[in-house]
């Protein structure tokens, strides 16, 4: 007799992320860092009771994974792969309507650069992107492979492709951005593509999300290295 096998249960983690405050919660931690509970309760404007409980159900429903440390307990994303969800849903889901000049600033500044979990995304990540392919750096469309020319400038930038290729998550893959509607770098190459440039001191954290700040040094070391000019054209930080 033939073995059926049942369609995956997509309604039971779509009801998870249904919910207006662990959608919030999901998204401040899309950055791939590990927040409190009682930080992730203030971004989602619920009280601690209440974000306790979210927080629960997200753990049960494999969405996120938790590690305490003395009397704090720090919850994140459970890998990549949740954030892929993420990303997927916000390119289909209408753009959060704009009330104020701190919103617009942080909407300018998401779209400028960004973390998608643990890789560049945004503006930045599509050029990048662009440029690596145009100079020869990477192969391919939809996957990609690092050409002789490319392992030299990533060794250049401090990127350990070794340990990208150890990785048991994809290579290097075309993730499409959600608001530049073009791919940017993901997997294991463009994670640690975003980590040595975030060590090289060429692009910074803002501290009140998960946007990206290109500094001066970056602007000059992309435009050099990669040849992404285009990053340049909005003001870096000193």
């Amino acid at each position: 007799m033939a073995e059926h096998h049942a369609d995956a249960d997509i309604a039971a983690v779509a009801s998870l992320i249904a919910e207006p405050a662990r959608a919030a919660v999901l998204t401040a931690l899309l950055d791939g860092r590990a927040l409190a509970a009682g930080e992730l309760a203030r971004l989602a404007g619920v009280s601690p009771a209440t974000a306790s409980a979210h927080l629960a159900r997200l753990l049960d429903g494999g969405l996120l994974r938790v590690a305490s440390q003395g009397r704090h307990r720090y919850y994140r994303l459970a890998g990549p792969e949740v954030a892929e969800i993420l990303e997927v849903l916000a390119r289909v889901s209408p753009r959060a309507p704009v009330r104020s000049l701190r919103q617009s600033r942080r909407a300018r500044l998401l779209g400028e650069a960004r973390t998608c979990y643990d890789h560049l995304a945004g503006r930045a990540g599509v050029e990048l992107l662009a440029a690596m392919l145009a100079a020869g750096h990477l192969t391919g469309a939809d996957s990609f492979e690092v050409t002789p020319a490319g392992e030299e400038a990533l060794a250049g930038l401090g990127a350990d492709l070794a340990a990208a290729r150890r990785s048991r998550r994809r290579f290097a893959a075309a993730c499409l951005d959600w608001t530049e509607r073009r791919p940017h770098l993901a997997g294991a190459l463009g994670a640690e593509i975003t980590r040595a440039l975030l060590e090289r001191d060429w692009y910074r954290r803002d501290p009140a999300g998960r946007a990206l700040r290109l500094t001066e040094l970056g602007g000059k070391g992309l435009a050099a290295m990669f040849s992404c000019k285009g990053l340049t054209s909005h003001t870096p930080v000193t």
